[in-house]
């Protein structure tokens, strides 16, 4: 493999750590505070997790333990989508046991969970590593989405791991991902097996958050990277002076990418998500939104301008989210009567039939292209792919058909011209910013230090992160202390609670602070390209969203 310059350079970027893992790995110490408890749901969670629930937060200390010096064997695993950081995790992990002990091993599932469940792994070794090394990507060792909850899956996950003699395991993902590590724990604990389990926190996404978790790996590369692409478009259409450029972003349950994205560039307009639904915004509501600015910069022979649109708005909106909810239904219960119509338009009239007067009303006011999206693009349980909906085409559909009608009536006499981007893939396996490089770095070196020192159905943690890397806090904090009830496929199930925007939390105030003025002058900023080298001020700095939330 050819390698790149800036490849070859990111091999020899040391990650800085938390001082108290910086230093001799043998005079590493633990305190522990209070027994926690779930967000909510408390007993039901206590009683789903006997011998794993209310553990006390840990913290590392100065001390001498010299259990750091033990031979081990982990296995560790990349679950769910990529995430800038990922491999830095593993360099950590691996670091840290050769530290402990050189005689310590590594062992990687292949493909996600579904590698330790049909027992399909690689050693680890320095040769290895060291090709990966402050890089995106997981083809390290692969990802994959399989869930572990079947009991024949906890029974081969078992006998995987009594087969290679592994002390531990360590699972990188989201909170699907780190609810599953959760339940291995407790499987383990409840046979016996010694076998200890750490999760690590990864999300573009940014929703797996807390308060002592402060921050999932990736989220920082991905905001920066979509940042700097918003920010090249802005000033081309400032340049060109047309074109309004709708760009949906990732980040399909919560809108953390959209308003940190917002929060770098200054669009003319951001949707958040959570507020659409908060205030029941109507699909209608949003396009007057977008026609009010249209209209008043075109006033200023500003006939151009940008609009960011979360992933899973569509799902936010409540008479969209309603329709969504009725086609799923109905396509369930009667999709053979559905194929049977012969073509699309065959199809829409026998679905509106079937739909609530509401809906049936909105399908109809749905472009073509959407509308076929909303039928045909659904996963294997039948359900609507929100995230393959092309919201940006649809609110460019419904603008323009708005403005046309102003201007038959003599509304608007400006020019509206518009384009649609998806910015998603682009930013999932990016060359870490150094703050992820060294984040994730952390995360697996405590993840480390949390296994040697005797540790399960924790997740590795490290705090404080908006202040320089020596000054982080690193620990771990027990998973059921994140988790709450929710109800999934008729069933109450235990899981790792997402972390949406809060519309009371300083980000979202900042952004909607500044949105009056944004959505009628231009207020661009343009952040340009993640930085590797020069003053720390440039190359390690947080996203706005971070410094502003621990500010």
């Amino acid at each position: 493999m050819e390698l790149s310059n800036l490849q070859k350079a990111r091999y020899g970027y040391q990650p800085k750590l938390p001082a108290i893992l910086a230093g001799d790995i043998s005079e590493l110490s633990v305190e522990t505070g209070g027994a926690t408890e779930a967000l909510s749901h408390q007993q039901e969670i206590k009683s789903m997790f006997k011998h794993c629930y209310g553990k006390p937060i840990a913290r590392f200390v100065k001390g001498r333990n010299e259990k750091t010096a033990q031979v081990l064997k982990v296995g560790v695993i990349l679950s769910g989508g990529q995430a800038p950081g990922g491999h830095n995790v593993i360099a950590g992990l691996f670091d840290g046991l050769k530290k402990g002990n050189p005689a310590s091993k590594l062992y990687g599932f292949l493909g996600g969970p579904s590698g330790l469940i049909d027992c399909k792994y690689i050693e680890i070794d320095a040769k290895l590593v060291d090709q990966y090394r402050n890089t995106g990507g997981f083809d390290m060792i692969g990802s994959g989405r399989t869930k572990i909850e079947m009991l024949e899956q906890f029974n081969a996950s078992l006998e995987t791991a009594k087969k290679l003699n592994l002390n531990a395991l360590v699972i990188i993902g989201g909170d699907d991902s780190n609810t599953n590590a959760a339940m291995l724990a407790e499987y383990f604990v409840e046979t016996g097996s010694g076998i200890q389990v750490i999760g690590c926190p990864k999300t573009i996404d940014g929703d797996l958050k807390h308060e002592h978790i402060e921050a999932s790996f990736g989220f920082d590369t991905a905001a920066k990277t979509y940042s700097e692409l918003i920010g090249n478009i802005a000033r081309d259409a400032n340049s060109a002076k047309k074109y309004w450029h709708f760009i949906k972003l990732m980040g399909r349950a919560a809108s953390h990418i959209a308003l940190e994205a917002a929060l770098q560039t200054r669009p003319n307009l951001c949707f958040i998500s959570e507020e659409v639904e908060a205030k029941k915004l109507s699909l209608s509501q949003i396009v007057d939104k977008i026609c009010e600015s249209v209209v008043k910069r075109s006033k200023n022979n500003e006939n151009f301008g940008i609009v960011l649109i979360p992933e899973g708005l569509v799902e936010f909106i409540p008479e969209v989210k309603a329709l969504i909810s009725e086609l799923n239904d109905i396509m369930a219960g009667d999709k053979t009567g559905f194929e049977e119509e012969k073509s699309f338009n065959e199809q829409c009239l026998w679905l509106e039939k079937k739909l609530s007067p509401k809906s049936a009303a909105l399908f109809k006011t749905l472009p073509e292209e959407i509308a076929k999206q909303l039928l045909i693009d659904r996963d294997p349980h039948g359900n609507v792919q929100v995230s393959r909906i092309d919201t940006e085409k649809l609110l460019i559909r419904l603008t323009e058909k708005r403005i046309a009608a102003m201007k038959s009536e003599g509304k608007f006499s400006g020019k509206f011209s518009a384009l649609g981007h998806f910015f998603g893939y682009e930013g999932r396996a990016a060359f870490p910013s150094n703050f992820d490089a060294n984040y994730g770095y952390g995360l697996g070196v405590s993840a480390f230090a949390l296994i040697a020192l005797g540790f399960t159905a924790y997740m590795s943690s490290i705090k404080n992160l908006s202040a320089p890397a020596s000054e982080w806090i690193a620990g771990g904090v027990p998973i059921t202390m994140l988790m709450n009830l929710e109800r999934r496929k008729g069933v109450n199930k235990a899981v790792i609670k997402k972390a949406l925007v809060d519309l009371d939390g300083a980000p979202f105030k900042s952004f909607a602070a500044m949105r009056d003025e944004l959505a009628v002058k231009t207020c661009f900023r343009y952040p340009g390209a993640i930085q590797y080298f020069g003053p720390a001020e440039v190359c390690d700095q947080t996203t706005i969203t971070l410094s502003l939330e621990r500010s």
